[in-house]
């Protein structure tokens, strides 16, 4: 059975607005309003000088608005939990538990956590992947005010290997806000959890409140957006917000007045994933292709055209039309394809820094963590110069970037061959650079960004473990994503610093010298660790 894949949601991952986000830089509404509008006057135009032309038009190309409407929902909700009640535990997932309408107050609260917690994992990532993350999760935090009382090192812990490491830091902190502003609880309506609760959005709202409270409250998540598109034949670009809108209200009128809200919200999430796949949906068994639209036009005698004969005021504005060589005769053409956006390149300078003791033989390297917010929340990195180009990025001032970043690390920093006026310590405080060698390029690619770090091993040599700065300025402190400084004259400054504040601190620390054992078992991010087995790679090759 296919897996159940939440990377077709439409939100961005990273902030996690489950399809409020309205904005879509490839669709221009307004033009397409104005060519629509244009469209209705010359259609009225032809009707008044020959109904039969007109009627002809609009046969050929539109539909009434009526086709987008589910009504009647009754029959449908009676095949589709008949359909579910059968298949519900298939999949064996810990966090799927029928409604039991005996719980409490507490009950109930726990039981909100626990789907809090899987939707959250299931962001972006598949069902197989997440149940022994969430097995593990719940044995380390089986209460919300367990996970309120943790820290970040210690969730992030858990999260390593996940990916979209802001959710860990989102969960945390909605746990904390439930246990100070809701006595320990997750709000038990979608409004409050969507407004209060951190990375909930309106989809995950409905699917925790709907699920463990049995309220009545609409999801719309990929799987049911395609799910939906298909069962009302919309043909229109998926992230508009008359496109969001129109499927919004058909998730709504399945729970509407429901008894069991949750479980068909739970339904139309389990078909969509499992029956009305991307590519290979199995329509046979779909308890919905009796009114399935979609499936409607495959059949032998389906017209494609949805024509309406009535009011000319009832076209549908919403849907692009089919392209006739596009067109198929399968369900699959709906929903219309969204233009995928090209990921922005970024180069950054990404700095493998090792201490070696000229006593012994120990080998540290330095560590540097991210702020709690934005892309590896709270995730620790090698020393990082970030979105190089044109000079900066050159061979020449990449061999001088890591004398910069140390200068912003270290108490006692080593000065480089171009320092006008070199630092003057006890020669046992400053460290030696004994060399910088590029190690090569690691390609690592998100959702929006495609990172190409370029690696280098930067070897210190010293008597002692080098001191950590226990502050830096405000421009060191600079956001990488986006709240960078600007001059007086308005270019933009690149921070010299992985935008952290330093704090010698076990359990604050932004900065720390790591034993190369440890260094896997730090909370990196899986880029990072390419990195590291890229510098892994160049040592063999020296030997």
């Amino acid at each position: 059975m296919p897996k159940r894949k939440r990377a077709q949601r439409l939100a961005a991952p990273e902030s996690e607005e489950d399809y409020v986000d309205n904005s879509d830089s490839s669709y221009d509404e307004t033009s397409r309003v104005k060519a629509t509008q244009k469209t209705r006057k010359t259609r009225k135009k032809d009707h008044e000088n020959d109904g039969s032309t007109a009627v002809n038009s609009i046969s050929e190309s539109g539909h009434s608005v009526s086709m987008h409407v589910i009504s009647a929902v009754e029959p449908m909700r009676i095949a589709l939990l008949e359909w579910y009640d059968k298949v519900h535990d298939a999949r064996k997932m810990p966090w799927r538990k029928k409604f039991d309408p005996s719980l409490d107050v507490e009950g109930r609260g726990q039981r909100a956590y626990e789907v809090w917690i899987s939707e959250i994992m299931l962001q972006q990532t598949q069902v197989a992947t997440v149940i022994p993350y969430y097995n593990k999760w719940m044995a380390k935090f089986p209460t919300i005010n367990d996970l309120a009382a943790s820290d970040i090192e210690t969730v992030n812990s858990l999260w390593k290997g996940l990916g979209y490491y802001s959710r860990a830091a989102r969960l945390l902190s909605g746990a904390q806000i439930a246990v100070k502003e809701f006595h320990g609880r997750l709000p038990d309506n979608a409004k409050d959890m969507e407004a209060k609760i951190p990375g909930v959005g309106r989809y995950s709202a409905g699917a925790i409140t709907s699920i463990a409270y049995n309220h009545c409250a609409p999801v719309l998540d990929g799987n049911v957006h395609r799910l939906l598109s298909r069962f009302t034949a919309l043909h229109a670009q998926p992230k508009s917000k008359r496109t969001l809108d129109v499927l919004w209200k058909g998730a709504e009128s399945f729970i509407t007045q429901s008894k069991r809200p949750g479980d068909i919200n739970q339904a139309l999430i389990e078909l969509g994933s499992t029956v009305c796949a991307v590519r290979d949906p199995v329509c046979s068994d779909c308890p919905l292709r009796l009114w399935c639209k979609a499936y409607q036009r495959t059949q032998p005698t389906a017209s494609h055209t949805g024509a309406i004969e009535g009011d000319i005021e009832e076209l549908c504005l919403v849907c692009d039309p089919i392209p006739s060589d596009e067109d198929s005769g399968s369900v699959t053409i709906f929903p219309m394809k969204a233009e995928r956006k090209k990921p922005r390149e970024e180069l950054d300078s990404v700095n493998v820094i090792e201490w070696r003791s000229r006593n012994s033989r120990d080998r540290w390297f330095l560590l540097v963590r991210r702020p709690q917010g934005g892309l590896l929340a709270g995730l620790h990195e090698f020393p990082t110069l970030p979105n190089l180009s044109g000079a900066k990025a050159s061979a020449s001032n990449m061999a001088q970037i890591p004398y910069t970043l140390l200068q912003e690390l270290l108490m006692h920093p080593p000065s480089s061959s171009s320092d006008k006026e070199p630092m003057k310590f006890k020669s046992d405080n400053v460290p030696k650079v004994i060399q910088v060698m590029s190690a090569g390029d690691v390609i690592h690619v998100f959702s929006h960004i495609k990172k190409t770090y370029r690696v280098q091993w930067v070897l210190l040599e010293g008597d002692e473990l080098p001191q950590l700065r226990t502050a830096v300025t405000p421009d060191q402190a600079t956001r990488e994503n986006g709240n960078r400084a600007r001059n007086p004259k308005g270019k933009h400054q690149v921070s010299e610093v992985s935008e952290v504040k330093l704090n010698t601190n076990s359990q604050t620390s932004s900065a720390q010298w790591v034993p190369l054992t440890q260094v896997e078992d730090t909370n990196i991010g899986t880029g990072v660790l390419k990195v590291w087995k890229l510098a892994e790679k160049l040592w063999t090759t020296i030997r």
